[in-house]
């Protein structure tokens, strides 16, 4: 007899409604509520970076390899001087940009012998972005920009003004923007149709399931590339590596406010024109899963407080940034003692821009709090544009390299992931990596959950809009007093004869999902054209989240009374029953899994409903039921590898007794 069926003892709600949780787009609403305490925003703030890194893709980090900076065909300007520079990020992949240093007689900025480095990330339309005649005419007379030949290319003028300030600054080419071509400008910002080239899973490349299973993106590589570039500037002999800003427009607004957020050393930032709790960025280089469930831009460009920062409302996305979004920064900061540290300027008659007024507003907050003197000049002068072919990187003496396109997404995201599993083997139970000697900052079964533990939490995050609704489940009573509450993670199907021994023991069963009322093996996507997970589950909870989130959630009203609680699964429900169980700790008596063959590594597609970007990263089901530990866990008929792992934890945990292995 199936639960389905009517009986004497059980009782079956109505069958539950589709899913009417309306999923998120990037060009929905975004709102930023300041926490109540300094302690609820030290909380929340030190959640959100781990999740800042974890969506990247670098969680942990990357070893920092050497640089091998190359310095090269010096140019002296008017008040400022141009190098070209590349760089290796990752082995065998190179950042390319411009270096603008002051005029040797310009004394500004120096301290003890040194200046301040701003980092520039330019935005999309690239470094070499020029206006046309028609282009800068209109921009002169609405007043976007004043002068002729720097007019044309605001990032040029930019640069050229920060060093005639006295600072050192550097603008590196975004992937498949002017001299960095090893990754082209249709794969990362194009990406419309999948290449076939991403169903060969022994090689993965950018978009692929694998690299979504390894939480690899174009994002994550700019990221990367933004760290390792303010490595280079920070590095440099004239620059004091205490007094660091960065300052960006559009996507390289994006790109300042997730370096802001994720590295300390930067003193002070100007995001312009992504700030905002309206489009939060709609390029594939401005998207990866994870990174905007439950918070914005707005809250991301938060997580630089109390460090100053400056920002424009223009008539674009950010025209609502005056009330909304600034008023919550400005709370804040003030919360924080820092209230002069945050500024937004309304300049609602310019469209999208870093125009002249923009970076006249950005000037004196560069000034003050990189500890310019105060005679520096903040007004721009106009700087002669060199010909493109001057700005390039690459020449005959400094050839580009030869690797590109898949070969070297492919070299690159193995590297990655060769770093990315030796570091996170470190603190796997089991993996006999050695330490060093002395006392240790965890103990390592905390280092085990602080490490893979964090980056689960960040994965399973449901936020109150995208829960699934518990009215509809069915439950079949024991005959006798009840004792407690089995959550049976499977199906319908399952048979009353399955569930007799915990009838018999005073347990209710409550089956919670079916796969007969509504529910899918493919979850629900965001129908914008584009082919990415991340424009979907950069903003929503994966279906697998959702049903964890569920169960969680009925375990915490089943053990309110006091009742004991056991959850059940077996194949994909045993991933959710685990997961559940990590989640609520000692509320679950004992969790009863059978894994079977289940893996996350054998999901195909993004919109597979057992699809869990990262899941692979971070050790697969194995390293899930691992995390249960010290608390009660019967694996049932696992495999050798989940074995091993299993137990080792309980082992590490001084719990060996509340596993069972049958």
């Amino acid at each position: 007899m199936f639960l389905t069926a009517a009986t004497g003892s059980s009782q079956e709600t109505a069958p539950p409604a589709e899913a009417s949780t309306k999923l998120k787009t990037l060009n929905d609403h975004f709102p930023f509520s300041v926490p109540p305490t300094v302690q609820a925003w030290q909380t929340r703030s030190q959640t959100l970076k781990d999740r800042v890194l974890i969506a990247n893709g670098l969680w942990p980090m990357p070893d920092k390899t050497p640089l091998g900076a190359v310095i090269h065909d010096r140019s002296e300007r008017d008040g400022f001087v141009t190098e070209k520079v590349y760089f290796e990020s990752f082995p065998g992949h190179f950042v390319t940009g411009m270096l603008f240093r002051p005029a040797t007689d310009n004394s500004l900025g120096i301290r003890d012998g040194k200046r301040p480095g701003v980092l520039c990330p330019h935005g999309h339309g690239g470094r070499l972005l020029r206006y046309d005649d028609d282009e800068l005419a209109e921009l002169i007379e609405t007043g976007g920009e004043v002068h002729e030949n720097s007019g044309r290319s605001p990032r040029y003028a930019r640069c050229a003004h920060l060093a005639r300030m006295g600072c050192v600054a550097f603008v590196f080419d975004m992937l498949g923007y002017a001299d960095s071509q090893q990754v082209s400008f249709e794969t990362s910002h194009r990406h419309a149709d999948p290449r076939p080239e991403e169903n060969d899973r022994s090689r993965p490349c950018l978009y692929s399931i694998d690299a979504d299973l390894n939480l690899q993106s174009v994002m994550g590589w700019q990221t990367w590339n933004a760290i390792r570039a303010l490595d280079f500037l920070a590095s440099l002999p004239d620059v004091d590596a205490e007094r660091l800003g960065v300052t960006g427009g559009s996507g390289g607004g994006t790109q300042t406010i997730l370096v802001g957020a994720i590295d300390p050393r930067v003193k002070v930032s100007f995001p312009n024109g992504m700030v905002s709790t309206s489009m939060q960025g709609g390029c594939y280089c401005e998207n990866c899963n994870y990174l905007r469930v439950d918070t914005g831009n707005v809250e991301l460009a938060a997580l630089l407080a109390p460090r100053p920062q400056g920002m424009t409302a223009a008539d674009d996305w950010t025209r609502d940034m005056m009330t909304d979004g600034y008023p919550e920064l400005k709370k804040l900061y003030t919360m924080l003692g820092a209230a002069d540290n945050v500024m937004c300027r309304a300049l609602l008659h310019f469209p999208h821009n870093y125009n002249y007024v923009t970076r006249a507003t950005m000037y004196p907050l560069m000034a003050k709090h990189l500890g310019l003197p105060d005679d520096v000049p903040l007004v721009e002068q106009d700087a002669e544009l060199p010909p493109d072919e001057d700005l390039h990187v690459w020449n005959d003496s400094h050839p580009m390299p030869a690797e590109t396109g898949i070969p070297h997404e492919r070299r690159v995201l193995a590297w990655w992931k060769e770093q990315s599993d030796a570091k996170l083997a470190e603190s796997l139970p089991g993996s006999g990596a050695d330490r060093a000697a002395g006392p240790q900052p965890k103990s390592p079964l905390a280092e085990f959950h602080a490490t893979y533990g964090t980056a689960w939490r960040a994965m399973l995050a449901v936020p109150e809009s995208g829960r699934r609704d518990l009215s509809s489940m069915i439950t079949i009573l024991p005959e006798g007093k009840r004792r407690g509450t089995l959550i049976d993670c499977g199906n319908r199907e399952t048979t009353v004869a399955e569930v007799r021994p915990f009838l018999d023991e005073g347990f209710e069963v409550v089956v919670p999902f079916s796969d007969g009322d509504g529910d899918s093996s493919v979850q629900r996507l965001v129908d914008n054209g584009k082919a990415y997970s991340a424009f979907t589950f950069g903003y929503n909870p994966t279906e697998f989240a959702r049903r964890v989130d569920t169960l969680v959630k009925l375990i915490d009203e089943k053990s309110k009374n006091g009742q004991v609680v056991q959850l059940r699964g077996s194949g994909e429900s045993a991933a959710w029953a685990v997961a559940a169980a990590v989640s609520a700790g000692d509320k679950v008596e004992r969790c009863i899994v059978e894994p079977e063959s289940f893996r996350f590594a054998d999901v195909e597609h993004y919109s597979d409903r057992r699809f869990v970007p990262g899941a692979v990263k971070y050790g697969d089901l194995p390293v899930l039921m691992a995390l249960r530990a010290p608390h009660a866990l019967t694996l049932v008929a696992p495999a050798d590898d989940a074995k091993r792992i299993v137990e080792a934890a309980y082992k590490q945990a001084g719990a060996p007794e509340n596993l069972t292995v049958r």
